[in-house]
């Protein structure tokens, strides 16, 4: 049986598709298992950390080891199977549309590339993963802001 170059496509990116969803999985299970830093339950605290990083601002040790703690994550090689594996997606269905319009005849339309959307995004989500990445030669940098003991009592 002869496939085709597209049928052959069509197989290669569904067994890519599963290798990266695979590697997805085995990413965010490492995620999930780790503790969370105190800062990163406060909303919009990592855009707010990332920028004080990306403008050299002092920070305080809490949002240091924040800010280190999102530029390894953006360091791993396994972050990069989620925009690989949305690539692939795409990827899969444009090939497959492609396979199917070559086995029964007809000619490609708007619908048989609806598929090149997520591998756009999936483009846009790598490179914003490299920039954060990017980030660990600032984060060597970074200046440490010392809280000053205040003269008030606490109350209990």
């Amino acid at each position: 049986m002869n496939l085709g170059p597209w049928g052959y496509l069509t197989i290669l990116a569904a067994v890519m598709e599963l290798f990266f969803a695979a590697c997805v999985f085995v990413y965010i299970s490492r995620l999930e298992n780790r503790t969370p830093a105190p800062l990163g339950e406060t909303v919009g605290t990592h855009k707010a950390v990332l920028a004080k990083l990306r403008k050299r601002e002092s920070m305080s040790q809490d949002e240091i080891d924040y800010a280190s703690e999102l530029v390894s994550d953006a360091r791993s090689p396994l972050a990069y199977a989620i925009p690989a594996a949305l690539f692939t997606m795409g990827f899969f269905y444009v090939v497959g549309c492609l396979y199917m319009l070559h086995r029964d005849g007809g000619d490609p339309s708007f619908r048989t590339f609806v598929g090149g959307i997520p591998m756009l995004t999936s483009m846009n989500i790598a490179a914003q993963l490299r920039r954060v990445a990017g980030l660990n030669g600032r984060l060597q940098e970074a200046s440490v802001t010392v809280r000053e003991p205040s003269d008030e009592l606490a109350t209990a």
